[in-house]
């Protein structure tokens, strides 16, 4: 077995200027780290336990198929602010089947983005 010490998913943007202010001013995520210089710099932001690096960049968007699930603690008020910030959402917030609540964004080169929020009483958060 592997042993993992760390991980993040790493995506190469189209246009990484546009992709840095999404993730870190839109959504407003933290910054881990920052390496290289000029526009095509690479910028690692936190995602809870784990990280998002964004380098490089690409000459179209990625094949669908990647998605980020992120974790908040209230949906409803993510979906507020996102929407104040411009960002509409692909499916507003909504309980799932599955008992989670979700909504879905994309982020500039279309990835999607669902942002979850489990309520106290669903089985990720305790079990009978």
């Amino acid at each position: 077995m592997v042993h993992v010490l760390s991980s993040r998913t790493l995506l190469r943007p189209v246009d990484p200027e546009r992709s840095r202010t999404f993730y870190g001013e839109t959504l407003g995520l933290d910054i881990y780290r920052e390496f290289g210089t000029g526009p095509d710099r690479g910028t690692v932001y936190f995602l809870g336990g784990g990280f998002l690096e964004l380098s490089g960049r690409a000459e179209h968007p990625p094949s669908p198929g990647i998605r980020l699930w992120l974790q908040v603690a209230d949906v409803a008020a993510a979906y507020d602010e996102l929407q104040a910030k411009g960002v509409d959402a692909v499916r507003e917030p909504v309980r799932e089947p599955w008992g989670l609540i979700e909504m879905w964004i994309t982020d500039p080169d279309g990835n999607d983005i669902v942002l979850v929020e489990v309520p106290a009483d669903h089985p990720l958060r305790h079990r009978p």
